[in-house]
């Protein structure tokens, strides 16, 4: 027997045909699910059939991170995947990398060949982005004028600020109207001069929001000078002028928050600093008055009419320092005159005299203190208290004071005369 081939072999020349068919690593398959499990590892096992066939599916864990939705039996799905053999069993499989609803897998399409040559041209460019303003005047907003969405922008903008002017252009946002409708609102409240815009809508299928996935209305937003925030859908859709608005939201109404600030918290930061601007003039008043205090006080001591009273009290010491200094050595000197006034009268002669002693000069003057000096006949004159006596010696005799006075020899007061 020739050309006999193994199970294995088999198998394994199907799946390299399989891989070599350019078609089969990136199909989309439309069905209907069944047999849905969740396994423990994370994975999801499922059958896609129709009326004509089934095919087993397998989607690994790590692409489930990008499931939006519950996958459940009987969905209509468009899974995005490559078809595989599996050698072991002998089996072809889908492995799904994507899984979207039913009737969104065209548009999906459309959506990532849109989206790859918008980001091409560099719409989505970081640096094109305008900054939203902080505190804005009039807000913008393209939206239908019925319908939830605008509710809550109007709600979430009084609350916020009901001094911001709400400009509303009534756009139709669903069917063939709807993009030439957006793009005519984008142009008009661009041309009024809004502070901000918002343009978007309530939530909706893929179908329902398509308008704002058109290349027209991103061009729009692209092109506006106004900086645009887009609030389209709930939280997980996510539309083309998403990528090229300055700015995504959610939602409609966190776009109202994002574009409008909050005057209520504007007003407490501003009575925080009013507080703290009052808390800091009040310091440096203070520091300011002591400093003023300071120097007061110093110009009160180099002033000129102080620096004169200080000196003028100085002179004032000075001057009682050297009164008491004269009073002093005055008393000094007084008391040392009382002593020489003292001495003086224990030498004074006219003391001596009143004491009853008396002075004796020769006829030149000469004080006599030594009778060896008198020879008798000699003229003397005698000082006593009141006047002098002139008078002639008569005899002369001598005496020693330590052995006591002599009896003087006959000396009779006839013996002199005057003068």
């Amino acid at each position: 027997m020739k050309n006999v081939y193994s199970v294995g072999q088999v198998n394994s020349y199907i799946r390299n045909m399989f891989s070599q068919d350019f078609m089969l690593r990136s199909i989309y398959v439309r069905g209907e699910v069944s047999n849905c499990k969740y396994h423990s590892s994370g994975h999801l096992y499922f059958t896609l059939k129709d009326e004509k066939g089934a095919i087993a599916c397998v989607m690994f864990s790590g692409y489930r991170k990008g499931l939006k939705f519950r996958l459940e039996e009987g969905q209509q799905v468009v899974a995005l995947g490559s078809v595989e053999v599996y050698e072991r069993d002998g089996k072809y499989q889908l492995y799904a990398r994507e899984i979207i609803p039913d009737g969104a897998g065209f548009l999906y399409e459309k959506f990532e060949r849109l989206k790859k040559e918008l980001e091409e041209r560099g719409l989505f460019a970081p640096e094109y982005k305008q900054p939203v303003p902080k505190y804005i005047r009039t807000l913008g907003v393209v939206t239908a004028p019925a319908g939830a969405a605008v509710q809550d922008i109007i709600n979430i903008t009084h609350r916020r600020n009901p001094y911001v002017q709400i400009i509303l252009y009534p756009a139709i946002v669903q069917g063939d109207q709807a993009v030439p409708s957006i793009v005519n609102g984008i142009h008009a409240l661009e041309r009024i001069g809004v502070d901000v815009m918002i343009v978007g809508r309530g939530g909706g299928s893929i179908e329902d929001l398509w308008a704002f996935n058109d290349e027209a209305v991103a061009q729009a937003v692209f092109d506006c000078s106004v900086p645009v925030i887009s609030a389209v859908g709930h939280e997980t859709d996510t539309t083309i002028i998403d990528f090229v608005s300055d700015l995504r939201a959610p939602t409609p109404s966190a776009a109202a928050e994002l574009a409008v600030y909050d005057v209520r918290q504007l007003l407490g930061l501003l009575q925080d600093r009013k507080e703290d601007l009052n808390r800091r003039m009040r310091n440096r008043l203070g520091r300011e008055q002591l400093r003023l205090q300071h120097a007061r006080q110093r110009m009160q001591y180099l002033s000129p009419a102080s620096r004169i009273r200080e000196k003028r009290m100085q002179a004032v010491r000075l001057e009682e320092d050297l009164n008491a200094a004269m009073r002093r050595i005055l008393d000094e000197r007084r008391s040392r005159l009382r002593l020489y006034v003292e001495k003086l009268k224990g030498l004074s002669p006219l003391d001596k005299l009143s004491q009853g002693f008396s002075r004796l000069e020769d006829e030149e003057g000469h004080t006599l203190c030594d009778i060896e000096k008198i020879l008798p006949g000699d003229l003397l004159t005698i000082y006593v208290k009141n006047g002098r006596v002139l008078a002639e010696a008569k005899e002369t005799s001598a005496w020693d004071p330590r052995k006591g006075a002599g009896r003087v020899k006959d000396i009779s007061r006839n013996a002199f005369h005057e003068m």
